[in-house]
């Protein structure tokens, strides 16, 4: 699905120029969460990175301390719908009001000011052209080059480290 999208989709965020820097781009989906997420910025912490953190509406509703620490923390942070929507299965009108409503999650807990565009990635990388044609204006659309597997009960931890370092690249 989504290489096919790559080629469909050209105007979306799929990797940036680091201009010879040795820099890669670590984001997470689905969160915040504290099953997950305090342990992710621990990690981070110790390695003095940054990522960019997709959240689920809900998510922050249930966890906006959580949220919050991820963004005391000095990591980003995107809209990845309020429900975890599948634009392919959704309709327009729902999939774009869900959307807002994470926007407005995200802007009614948020610390900092929010770039004039918000980073926006689909669930599952499923957005339809006319989603697409319709958020581009306020919304930029994340997309991934390198897709770790993690959320897969079938792939062990060493081998999904492992396909994830062989597969990145500045």
């Amino acid at each position: 699905g989504w290489l096919f999208q790559k080629v469909l989709y050209p105007s979306l965020t799929w990797r940036r120029d680091t201009v010879g820097d040795k820099t890669i781009y670590l984001t997470f989906d689905d969160g915040p969460i504290p099953e997950m997420t305090p342990d992710i910025l621990e990690i981070l912490k110790a390695y003095q990175a940054k990522a960019t953190f997709f959240c689920v509406g809900d998510n922050i509703r249930k966890y906006p301390d959580i949220f919050k620490k991820t963004q005391e923390a000095g990591h980003s942070i995107g809209n990845h719908t309020y429900n975890h929507l599948n634009g392919w299965k959704s309709k327009d009108s729902i999939y774009l009001e869900n959307i807002a409503l994470c926007t407005s999650a995200i802007q009614e807990n948020t610390i900092y000011s929010l770039p004039e565009k918000i980073l926006f990635r689909p669930p599952y990388g499923r957005i339809s052209y006319s989603q697409m044609r319709k958020l581009k204006a306020e919304y930029e659309i994340i997309m991934w080059e390198v897709l770790s597997g993690d959320f897969s009960s079938s792939i062990d931890p060493e081998t999904c480290l492992l396909k994830t370092i062989q597969n990145t690249q500045p």
